[in-house]
C-alpha cells in the first residue's frame, strides 16, 4: 500500500487512492493508520476517487472513524501526485460542493455554502462572546483576552459534548490582536484534541468577527505556527458567499505500513 502524507496549516493528513484500497472501509483505514502512537500521528484520512470529468471527488475520515468535511485536508490533497492539474478544481468533499484555487504555493478553498451554512445563533450559554455556525461541521467559537492562557483541554470537552447539541461540536478560542488579525486555537472532535489548525474553524471564526467587527478579511496565526487567510461576504442573516480559506499545503512523502497494523 502506497500511503501518500500531505500537509496544510500544520496538520498532516493521509491519502489512499480509492481504487488501490480492497478489504477495508475508509474508516478501518483510518482507525488504524491514523492514531497516535500505533499509527502515524496523522490528523485524518482520504480515499479520493481518480480525477474525471466531473467534480473531483474526496471523502474523509477522523482519527475515530467518524466520517466528516475538512478543508485543510482537502486543500492539501493537490498535494499529491495524480490530483488535478489545473489551477482551479470543482470537487465533492465527504459530500459538499467545493472549489480548490492553486495560487503559488498556497492552495485556497471556497468553502459550503447555500441553504443551511452560515452563523446560527450559539446553543449553550458561555464564559465569553461566542459564535455559532454551521459550514459542513458544527463550530464554536468564543473571544477571549489570550488564547495562550486557556486551559483548552479542561475547557474544551464540555462544549465539545454539551448536551444542547446532539452531535457536538468543535470548540475554538480567538483572540484578536490587531483589525483583521487574530490568533486562534481548536479543539476537534472525531481528533477529541487540540489540533494545530481547524480551517473550518477559522472560516467560521471569519464570518463572526466579520459580523461583530465588520471586516470581511481575516489572517489567522494558528497553533502550529503557519498563517492561513480567509476573504468572505456575508449578509445580514448570516449565510456567507465567497468564503475562501487560504493557506501553504505541502506533500511530505510516501509510507509504507507495515502489515503487522493490520494484526
Amino acid at each position: 500500500m502506497d500511503l501518500v502524507l500531505a500537509s496544510a496549516a500544520g496538520n498532516v493528513f493521509g491519502y489512499l487512492w480509492a481504487d488501490e484500497v480492497k478489504g477495508c472501509t475508509g474508516s478501518d483505514y483510518a482507525k488504524t493508520l491514523c492514531p497516535r502512537g500505533r499509527g502515524f500521528g496523522l490528523d485524518g484520512l482520504f480515499l479520493m476517487q481518480r480525477p474525471g470529468s466531473g467534480p473531483w471527488v474526496l471523502e474523509h475520515w477522523d482519527t475515530d472513524g467518524s466520517k466528516s468535511f475538512c478543508s485543510n485536508g482537502s486543500r492539501a490533497a493537490l498535494a499529491v501526485s495524480g490530483a488535478p492539474a489545473s489551477d482551479v478544481v470543482e470537487a465533492i468533499s465527504s459530500g459538499e460542493r467545493i472549489t480548490l484555487r492553486r495560487r503559488g504555493a498556497e492552495v485556497g478553498i471556497r468553502m459550503p455554502e447555500g441553504e443551511g451554512f452560515g452563523l446560527r445563533p450559539v446553543p449553550m450559554p458561555t464564559e465569553w462572546p461566542a459564535g455559532f455556525g454551521w459550514i459542513g461541521n458544527p463550530q464554536l467559537v468564543l473571544r477571549v483576552p489570550s488564547v495562550d492562557q486557556v486551559d483548552l483541554p479542561a475547557l474544551a470537552p464540555r462544549l465539545r459534548h454539551h448536551a444542547a447539541l446532539a452531535g457536538g461540536t468543535n470548540v475554538n478560542v480567538v483572540e484578536v490582536i490587531a483589525p483583521g488579525e487574530a490568533k486562534i486555537r481548536s479543539w476537534e472532535r472525531g481528533v477529541e484534541g487540540e489540533t494545530l489548525c481547524c480551517g473550518t474553524g477559522c472560516a467560521v471564526a471569519a464570518a463572526w468577527l466579520a459580523r461583530t467587527e465588520g471586516l470581511t478579511t481575516w489572517r489567522f496565526h494558528t497553533a502550529g505556527g503557519e498563517d492561513v487567510s480567509v476573504e468572505l461576504t456575508l449578509d445580514a442573516g448570516g449565510a456567507w458567499r465567497d468564503l475562501w480559506l487560504s493557506g501553504p499545503v505541502r506533500r511530505l512523502g510516501r509510507v509504507h505500513p507495515d502489515p503487522s497494523l493490520w494484526a
